[in-house]
């Protein structure tokens, strides 16, 4: 896991911990989701052991899982911690949200209990924020809804970076052992609904038996739940709602079985639901509340069968992942913005310029659009006579316009020759052009500006890096407010910064350029003080054929050149 002093989150690693969390639903019993619990901590949290310890009827703990030490496994697995013991451990040490970290200092006290533990060897630490081979980490886990019970507790030990944990790492675990808990209960609740199920194919007796553990078992669920139609005319129809998922919906049982969850489906997800199978189906998406919110949900489908009639009924369950995605979009915010200014990082103005780039048809493709077009033989390549080149004003009758300058003249709306042609890669795309040489020829398109400041490391050397940060969070402030809705403000590193504008003519950029510079130039005010800088920019264009790296280079070029002539400027008026 990422340090506390790293300020993204690697996309690597953001990934395998999105794959370790969904690997939780997937596990067939109980035991298996208890052990995909515990493996899921050494692939993804980054750590070398972990135990997951389960609540048993008599309240006690006992090791029901164990990853990263076979001996270690053989020895303590089985085993039983009383509650008492644990209630002491889970209220010891340092609280960091939800989990408990006890640090060697103060655990030596809990060597002779009856918890089962395992001791590892290792040199003392030589930082402050290094693990100690005897410092503790518990993360509970309790059920979901207003009563918060206790679960099981997840322990683990031995970071691989053999640091403790970070912000980052320590939200991640308590993530992770939120997440556990629901798999865990819906591991116990699909165990119970499946002998539910069996049930129901015996005989009247035993089916009148298992009809009561059946409802038992789903009004008393923890998610929502709800059996529908199957077939005919109401195929899809609420028979039935369970109190979890009304409250969820916040809409009483009787109005629920007005709807389908085709009627409660948010609009964008409509074909999700279409495309989910009865039979094992599962679906993310999101169901309007009665307030007229959505929640996000994952269903779960299965089918209630007779085996004489064939299908009955639906079975449905449904569960609140509200938190999980609201992590997920945090997490993935934290990976492609700055966390200083908040605006987009260098990774996603990257992503967002590739997004508008593509490699243009070579020169074969061009010649034949120019024939198509109707050019008579014994002209160029580019379908142009030598006369013509007067109008491109290089006056020479032997230097005929190149495939580049004709392919800028004939798509100066930015379309491809052909975009309905069958097969071609281009089919549809609109092109990113760009004005000809510094004169604003009416054409539009995808302006570059590189921003860098002027006087800025004068200031965070004579003030500190407290007033640079400020200043920075202003200066990435007035840059966003000086845009349209649309563009892009970018944060590039240091005291840089990229604006992406579309549609925009030559003179549109020199325009929005200035606009910029003087919002930047008026004072800042940090704790009292007034700092000014200035700013120099380079206006560079996003053409397709040109890589991200040659877009931002030749911005950044031209920035520079601004920056010596206005140097020699005012070298000359002083």
């Amino acid at each position: 896991m990422e340090t506390e002093s790293e300020p993204y989150v690697r996309l690597a690693t953001l990934r395998q911990l999105h794959q370790v969390v969904a690997n939780l639903n997937t596990a067939r019993s109980l035991a298996d989701t208890l052990q995909t619990v515990a493996d899921g901590v050494i692939t993804g949290l980054g750590y070398e052991l972990s135990c997951v310890n389960l609540v048993r009827p008599d309240g006690d703990l006992v090791v029901a899982a164990f990853a990263g030490n076979a001996a270690a496994e053989a020895l303590i697995t089985g085993r039983v911690g009383s509650r008492v013991s644990w209630e002491r451990r889970l209220h010891m040490g340092e609280a960091w949200g939800d989990l408990r970290f006890i640090p060697h200092t103060e655990g030596w006290v809990l060597i002779d209990d009856d918890v089962p533990q395992w001791h590892t060897e290792g040199p003392e630490p030589r930082f402050e924020d290094e693990w100690h081979p005897r410092d503790r980490l518990y993360a509970p886990m309790y059920t979901s809804g207003g009563q918060r019970e206790l679960l099981g507790v997840i322990s683990v030990d031995r970071p691989r970076n053999g640091r403790r944990p970070g912000a980052w790492g320590r939200e991640a675990l308590q993530m992770y052992a939120s997440q556990s808990a629901i798999a865990i209960s819906n591991a116990r609740l699909r165990a119970n609904m499946q002998r539910a199920l069996v049930r129901l194919e015996r005989e009247q007796q035993a089916l009148r038996a298992s009809e009561e553990s059946f409802r038992q078992a789903f009004e008393y669920a923890p998610s929502g739940m709800a059996i529908a139609e199957m077939g005919g005319d109401q195929h899809g129809r609420l028979l039935r709602a369970n109190d979890a998922l009304c409250r969820l919906l916040g809409r009483p049982a009787a109005v629920m079985r007005r709807y389908s969850f085709a009627d409660l489906v948010h609009p964008e997800d409509v074909g999700t639901l279409l495309r989910t199978s009865a039979e094992g189906g599962r679906a993310e998406l999101r169901l309007a509340r009665r307030d007229g919110t959505y929640v996000w949900v994952s269903l779960r489908n299965s089918v209630v069968a007779d085996t004489a009639d064939g299908p009955r009924f639906l079975l449905t369950h449904v569960e609140d992942i509200e938190e999980r995605k609201r992590h997920e979009l945090q997490l993935a915010h934290r990976a492609s913005h700055d966390a200083l200014t908040g605006l987009p990082n260098s990774a996603e103005l990257r992503a967002r310029l590739s997004a508008r780039l593509c490699a243009r048809p070579d020169d074969r493709v061009r010649a034949t659009a120019a024939d198509a077009a109707g050019f008579e033989p014994g002209r160029d390549a580019a379908g142009f006579e030598p006369a013509y080149d007067t109008a491109y004003g290089n006056g020479h009758a032997d230097a005929a316009p190149s495939a580049y300058e004709y392919d800028h003249a004939y798509r100066a709306d930015g379309f491809d020759f052909d975009p309905s042609a069958p097969g071609g890669p281009y089919d549809g795309h609109v092109h990113a052009v760009a004005p000809d040489g510094e004169v604003d020829d009416g054409r539009k398109g995808l302006a570059v500006l590189f921003c860098d400041l002027d006087g800025f490391k004068s200031i965070n050397d004579r003030f500190g890096h407290h007033t640079g940060d400020a200043v920075l969070i202003e200066v990435a402030r007035r840059l966003s407010a000086g845009v349209r809705d649309g563009d892009t403000v970018a944060r590039l590193g240091g005291d840089e910064f990229v604006v992406l504008a579309d549609g925009l003519g030559a003179a549109d950029a020199a325009d929005l350029a200035v606009r910029l510079r003087n919002g930047i130039i008026p004072p800042i005010r940090v704790d009292g003080r007034a700092v000014r800088v200035g700013a120099s920019f380079g206006i560079g264009w996003a053409e397709c054929g040109m890589s991200v790296e040659e877009v931002l280079n030749s911005a950044d070029q031209r920035m520079y050149m601004e920056k010596r002539s206005r140097a020699k400027v005012h070298r000359r008026a002083g």
